[in-house]
């Protein structure tokens, strides 16, 4: 709750770039433009990677410049005790979340404690976004590459009702699987996002979707009324420097 009564509303983004993938920047400044600060404080998780030092790396050199506060959270060499890391996620403006693996980036965060207070930090108005795996993870569902292969994973936090697919117009076999997983009730209808796009959901609803590049999109992929798999893309507005 807000201190004048009213519900701060659960937003979620996810990102077809930034930092890692991207060199202008483009979607990253979007990402700060939709915090609820002037100056937001901003921490990275990099636990998909396993806290690679060089993701780490990559996310300071990329928002020290910026008109934000950036920090990172580990958790493979955890730093804080409960109290300390529930004092300091719901401290941030935005939670970015980078990509590796979902499914492990999911099963260390359920023995921290990590997934209750992302869903907390939710409820309070903490924008949380992510590339890949930091996409994949606010869903119910997930299209997935975590164990060598693409397959669906049922195991997201469900802050965003149904499921997610990233790199949908780069990686082989990328739409054809998610169209079938969603075709066979593998997983539930969704949004599928290519390169270059962000999308922003604000209580699970859509509310805008932008690309560093013309013609990104964001698909909405369902089965139609004749049985047989949809997908409606979206164009973002497109970003410039």
């Amino acid at each position: 709750m807000t201190p004048g009564g009213g519900v701060r509303a659960g937003r979620v983004a996810l990102l077809g770039g930034g930092f890692s993938t991207d060199d202008d920047g483009l979607l990253d400044d979007w990402v700060l433009g939709q915090a609820r600060a002037e100056r937001p404080r901003v921490c990275f998780v990099p636990t998909a990677s396993g806290d690679a030092p060089g993701y780490i790396e990559r996310f300071f050199d990329a928002f020290r410049g910026r008109e934000c506060e950036p920090s990172v959270l580990p958790l493979f060499r955890r730093e804080r005790d409960d109290a300390a890391l529930r004092a300091f996620l719901l401290a941030q403006d935005v939670v970015y979340v980078g990509g590796g693996n979902t499914a492990n980036l999911l099963a260390v965060w359920r023995v921290h404690g990590v997934d209750r207070l992302m869903r907390e930090a939710y409820e309070g108005g903490t924008l949380l976004c992510g590339i890949s795996a930091g996409a994949n993870c606010w869903a119910e569902g997930a299209h997935t590459d975590s164990f060598g292969r693409l397959t669906h994973l049922w195991d997201g936090l469900g802050l965003l009702p149904g499921s997610v697919c990233p790199h949908y117009d780069s990686e082989a076999g990328r739409r054809d699987s998610y169209r079938a997983a969603v075709a066979g009730g593998r997983l539930p209808a969704g949004w599928a996002v290519e390169d270059g796009a962000g999308a922003l959901f604000v209580e699970g609803r859509l509310v805008e979707v932008v690309g560093r590049r013309a013609g990104a999109r964001l698909f909405r992929v369902a089965v139609g009324d004749g049985g047989e798999v949809e997908e409606r893309g979206v164009e973002g507005r497109l970003l410039r420097g």
